[in-house]
């Protein structure tokens, strides 16, 4: 048994995202289009990405402008053209990305999603929308252990005694999450384990159904039509 087919355990497929990605936001309803079209699950991990380990730090202004930067001009490049192809694909289903203002930490919001799969699992799909949606409308704020109850309250999520989880057992089961995540080859969002094998990017998921669905027909290519935009 692969490192991987450990870390996905008994999840017929396992997925790794981070509220901050907005890749991992566009690959939501492609994979959720993908599962419900193999009749299989979806086990939905927080993973929190370390942006400025490779991309630097940056924060705006009340008016959009840069205040302050670590950047380089080919990681702002970068940046740029990042968000440049978001909302590309993001118009295609209405949804809405505006740049954020900082790099947040989206840890919280990770320790949100395992609350609300330990106490609400059949209110996930819900919950993790208006999480996204609100985020990227830059309407939340996910630093805010306050905010995530209210929407927790909001999505029909028992938002009682998430305050306790979040600062005890919550932290250490995101942050154990992670670290295997991370010791097993998982750099980035999304990532997907199916079988024995990682696959990083919403491009694969031709492959990715492929291989959850026994291997059946010819080996699809990134380039081959896949779910969603």
């Amino acid at each position: 048994m692969s490192g991987f087919a450990r870390l996905r355990g008994d999840a017929e497929l396992a997925v790794y995202i981070d509220l901050k990605s907005p890749y991992a936001y566009l690959a939501i309803g492609p994979t959720r289009d993908m599962a419900a079209a193999l009749g299989i699950g979806i086990d939905w991990r927080p993973f929190t990405l370390d942006i400025p380990s490779y991309l630097g730090s940056a924060r705006l202004d009340e008016k959009g402008r840069v205040s302050s930067s670590e950047r380089t001009s080919s990681q702002w490049k970068h940046v740029r053209y990042s968000y440049l192809d978001a909302r590309r694909y993001a118009n295609l289903t209405g949804k809405t990305v505006r740049g954020t203002v900082k790099i947040w930490d989206s840890s919280l919001a990770g320790i949100a999603m395992l609350w609300v799969k330990r106490r609400a699992p059949e209110r996930f799909d819900a919950f993790l929308d208006e999480l996204y949606a609100r985020f990227w409308r830059r309407d939340l704020d996910i630093e805010s252990l306050g905010a995530l109850a209210s929407l927790l309250d909001e999505s029909g999520c028992d938002a009682d005694g998430f305050r306790g989880y979040a600062a005890g057992p919550g932290r250490t089961d995101h942050d154990d999450l992670n670290r295997a995540a991370f010791d097993a080859g998982v750099f980035g969002v999304p990532t997907y384990l199916a079988g024995d094998e990682m696959w990083f990017g919403r491009e694969h998921l031709p492959r990715v159904s492929w291989l959850l669905g026994r291997k059946r027909g010819p080996v699809p290519d990134v380039a081959n039509r896949g779910f969603g935009a």
